[in-house]
């Protein structure tokens, strides 16, 4: 594959932006590859592009396996692996979303579970710590039943909703203003 300007920008940018995600930056760089070429690559066609060391390549496409963003495809007579990852961006977003929830949300959803827990059986009593990490709590659990019923929504009816934008809000209730006495 040859990499044109455009191609070679995105996908630098894609790796500077990947470190900044808490991704190595290789892993990325591979990623936006992967997602920019029309066919399945080797990781011999993937170093050479990105002129990287070929165990980094394979380092890098194991952390992508592990996300479940990067695929294996074999073709007959020939011993290599392809690689490719999915060209639609809602099916990235959507993955990467399930994958941070799987390792950080539900982890901290427990995590602030027990601290409440412990906060509030606390002597001396500490109402304040409790307040504040059960009202996180409350906040991470609502935000998990909201990506619960989003997750299962298709990527069409998703774009929809995100263009309708703020838009929405004229069908909310809006809230009563407090007076001021």
């Amino acid at each position: 594959m040859v990499l044109s300007d455009p191609a070679r920008e995105f996908i630098l940018h894609w790796g500077e932006m990947g470190t900044r995600w808490g991704v190595n930056r290789t892993v990325a760089q591979v990623h936006a590859l992967l997602y920019l070429s029309p066919e399945p690559l080797t990781a011999e066609e993937i170093a050479e592009n990105l002129s990287v060391a070929r165990s980094n390549v394979s380092t890098s496409l194991k952390e992508l396996q592990n996300w479940d963003l990067v695929q294996t495809d074999s073709r007959i007579g020939d011993r290599r692996d392809y690689f490719r990852t999915s060209a639609d961006v809602w099916t990235l977003f959507l993955t990467v979303v399930e994958q941070r929830v799987e390792r950080e949300i539900l982890p901290t959803m427990k995590m602030l579970e027990r601290c409440v827990a412990e906060a509030r059986a606390a002597r001396p009593a500490q109402p304040v710590v409790a307040s504040r990490i059960a009202a996180m709590q409350v906040f991470l659990e609502e935000l998990h039943a909201w990506y619960l019923q989003i997750k299962k929504l298709p990527p069409a009816t998703l774009h929809s909703l995100i263009s309708i934008g703020s838009g929405i809000t004229r069908f909310l209730p809006r809230p009563r203003r407090r007076r001021l006495d």
